[in-house]
């Protein structure tokens, strides 16, 4: 066997030989009746239990030791509490809801096995053990587009994960999009963190010693761990990541100052929402917020359309200013001839193979099979499953079952405390229920990584977990938080629960019931907020926004609002609607198509974001546009570092605009 499938095996049959003995144990003991430690000598023992001790711990079973007064020898015991799931209060609806992530976030999601696995045990938990593989009805109306997620990234978040549990440096060539340029870099990863639809590594860079983040988008070779041990560093304690969190794009980076901004009051209440935190704050119409670029913030002013006007510092309102002329001269007059269209091939290692997504630990799949087929048995001594059914829901490859059904028989073998025993049959398992078999018939608790897999879920569907459920997000998540046991998540963040929890949930209620919504919503490019009333047909979730696609009733037309700027929706009683046969809910079907060039400054960021690459270092890009005057803040932001080639008649838009702004700009002085 191989040095994995040992150590496997010797952790299982210490975990079942501890459960089965329900008093405390000695070393000496354990080494006397445990597969695979009896033909060890002392020493390899010691340090293979110390090893398997650690690792147990890591995974959330936590091996309770105490001293024994008269001996003075080490007692080892594990409490039943500390093994198997708590008792859950989650109801049929919520537990269906929960199901609901899985089914949104499958295929687009690289947590999505030990998500599926951290389910199957909350199911067997409640003693139901199945879950329903049919979508639920709030499944089929919701949608969930990640724009970033690739088969690559899927793959480097596996391998990112799996350093950060092992707690091994990781080699990777990384391009720093600011300098453009491409170097090997050594890191010791702390965590991942999902911010606003992108992945970061954070951890400490080796070559200054300073903890930084890391797009994993812009890793650019196989992620390769820099050493053969098996540890190579340990988190610091002080590490939170929620310092990592909540960052505006003006603040990466050390803090440089703050900066004050008027905003129009129809605006505060967007700033104040979009940018909770420390960092930020609204006072009497300002927004005060931390800056570490006013490259960005500047650019971030002018996207706001006039919106926001900036007080001080004295260099945020030149740049400001300065921008304005700049957009307003690249769009007076005829626009330059393009160069040709090239390809940018990024230099992957050769022949290097991808990666899979996050996967399960292993042992904990051979724990919650365990439970599952001897949950399978009932009250009677043996069952018969069948295998598709196994392969289906443990996610085991086909030709790999009968590999772990045979793990599982090798548990404690000659320690006398077997659980189970299962065959293989053609296309059925046949399992017998062993002497200690009810010992184990119960769910195991999460490990940490199905419970930050829940986690993460919440953080890209929350909303659709509590919609149409009773209780509040909180109270969904507070009561899954209870069953991950009480080992520490500190390297995983909270999800944020953000103002989109109650929007979803009376939407989603409006879509069900055909009744009429009315929204209060701010447009991109208006100064005030507007109330519409709409046919709501479907909501998405397009990292890292949520969407409600509409018939908006006093415009007899196909919208869609980001929930991110509806400050309230109502459900109008007594207002039905008969849904609309073949409503499409894609959005912008009467768009505008614009072609818009990027300077080679910021053409390296927007090909990022798809835009084409050209000959000259520069980018173009084809958009389809719901709104002209939201693309005319979105290119007066690049301060003439972006271009409208055509129509002609959007140049001239945002040539106009401009001018307004510049007379705008110019009675503002600074505030002593």
């Amino acid at each position: 066997m191989s040095h994995d499938t040992d150590k496997l095996i010797r952790q299982l049959s210490l975990v079942a030989f501890l459960m089965a003995e329900l008093r405390a144990l000695t070393a000496r003991d354990i080494k006397g009746n445990v597969e695979g430690y009896q033909e060890m000598s002392d020493e390899a023992f010691a340090r293979r239990f110390y090893s398997d001790r650690a690792e147990l711990v890591a995974l959330g079973i936590p091996l309770d030791s105490q001293r024994d007064e008269f001996t003075g020898e080490e007692l080892y015991t594990l409490r039943s509490e500390r093994y198997f799931l708590p008792q859950l209060e989650l109801s049929d609806e919520e537990l269906a809801a929960l199901q609901t992530c899985l089914y949104l976030l499958e295929g687009r999601f690289a947590y999505a096995e030990p998500l599926r696995l951290a389910l199957q045990n909350l199911a067997l938990g409640r003693g139901s053990g199945t879950l329903d593989d049919a979508p639920t009805a709030t499944a089929m109306r919701v949608e969930v587009r990640d724009p970033d997620y690739t088969p690559e990234l899927q793959g480097r978040l596996g391998k990112l994960e799996a350093a950060i549990s092992k707690q091994r440096t990781v080699r990777f060539r990384y391009w720093s999009i600011g300098r453009d340029e491409e170097r090997e870099r050594t890191v010791n990863p702390y965590a991942l963190l999902p911010e606003n639809g992108t992945w970061y590594v954070i951890g400490e860079d080796q070559e200054g010693k300073q903890v930084k983040s890391f797009r994993v988008s812009r890793i650019r070779s196989e992620i390769r761990f820099a050493t053969r041990r098996e540890r190579d560093f340990r988190i610091p304690a002080e590490f939170d990541v929620e310092q990592f969190r909540g960052r505006a794009e003006w603040q990466f980076g050390d803090p440089a100052g703050k900066a004050r901004i008027k905003v129009a009051p129809d605006t505060a209440w967007w700033v104040e929402r979009e940018y909770q935190g420390p960092r930020n704050h609204v006072e009497d119409g300002v927004f005060i917020t931390e800056y570490a670029s006013l490259d960005h913030l500047a650019r971030w002013v002018l996207r706001q359309d006039g919106r926001a006007i900036p007080l001080e510092p004295s260099g945020l309102r030149r740049l400001v200013t300065e921008g304005v002329r700049a957009a307003r001269r690249t769009h007076e007059g005829s626009p330059t001839a393009l160069a040709a269209e090239t390809r940018l091939v990024w230099d992957d290692t050769p022949g290097e193979r991808p990666a899979g997504p996050v996967a399960p630990e292993r042992f904990g799949v051979l724990q919650s099979l365990l439970a599952y087929l001897l949950a399978a048995c009932g009250e009677g001594r043996d069952a018969v499953i069948q295998s598709k059914e196994l392969v289906e829901r443990f996610s085991i490859p086909a030709d790999a079952l009968e590999e772990h059904l045979s793990l599982l028989n090798l548990v404690n073998f000659g320690g006398g405390c077997y659980a189970v025993y299962a065959e293989l049959h053609d296309d059925e398992v046949h399992v017998d229920k062993e002497l200690f078999g009810d010992t184990f018939r119960r769910a195991p608790r999460l490990t940490p990584l199905e419970a930050r897999a829940i986690r993460l879920a919440l953080e890209f569907v929350g909303p659709m977990v509590a919609a149409g459920t009773k209780d509040t997000l909180a109270s969904v998540r507070e009561k899954l938080e209870r069953t991950f046991g009480q080992f520490e998540l500190s390297q995983t963040p909270a999800p944020v629960v953000g103002e989109e929890e109650d929007l979803v949930d009376t939407l989603t209620r409006g879509i069900a019931s055909h009744k009429l919504v009315e929204l209060e919503y701010l447009k991109p490019e208006s100064t005030e907020v507007e109330t519409r009333t709409v046919e709501p047909y479907g909501i998405e979730r397009r990292l890292p926004h949520w969407y409600v696609h509409t018939w908006d009733v006093d415009r007899d037309a196909a919208r869609s609002y980001r929930l991110d700027r509806t400050r309230n929706a109502k459900l109008l009683e007594g207002r039905d609607f008969t849904p609309r046969e073949g409503f499409d809910r894609a959005e912008l079907q009467q768009a505008t198509k614009a072609r818009v060039w990027f300077s080679p400054t910021v053409a390296r960021w927007e090909v990022e974001r798809g835009a084409r690459a050209l000959a000259d270092g520069s980018a173009v890009s084809d958009r389809q546009v719901g709104s002209a005057d939201w693309l005319v803040g979105e290119v007066l932001s690049y301060r003439g570092e972006a271009v409208v080639v055509e129509p002609p008649e959007l140049r001239a838009q945002v040539a106009a605009r401009a001018r307004e702004l510049e007379r705008e700009l110019r009675p503002v002085k600074a505030v002593t």
